[in-house]
C-alpha cells in the first residue's frame, strides 16, 4: 500500500485506545454529549463500544 492509501483508511471506533480522545471528536458534541447513531452512522454494536470507551475515558480524565 502506498502512503496515500494508508492516510485514507480510518481506524474503526472499537479499535481506538482510551488515551486518544482526539479520535472521538466526531462522536461527541462541543459540550461533551455523545452523539446518537442517527448522526454518527455507526452500527449498534459500534455505537455501544464507542459509548463505553468515551465513558471510561471520562472516568480516566483523558477526555475534555
Amino acid at each position: 500500500m502506498s502512503t496515500t492509501e494508508q492516510k485514507q483508511q480510518s481506524i474503526l471506533p472499537e479499535n481506538v485506545p482510551h488515551t486518544a480522545p482526539q479520535h472521538f471528536a466526531r462522536f461527541i458534541t462541543d459540550t461533551g454529549k455523545i452523539l446518537p447513531r442517527k448522526y454518527t452512522g455507526l452500527s449498534a454494536k459500534q455505537q455501544r463500544k464507542v459509548t463505553s470507551i468515551i465513558k471510561s475515558s471520562r472516568n480516566l480524565l483523558t477526555m475534555q
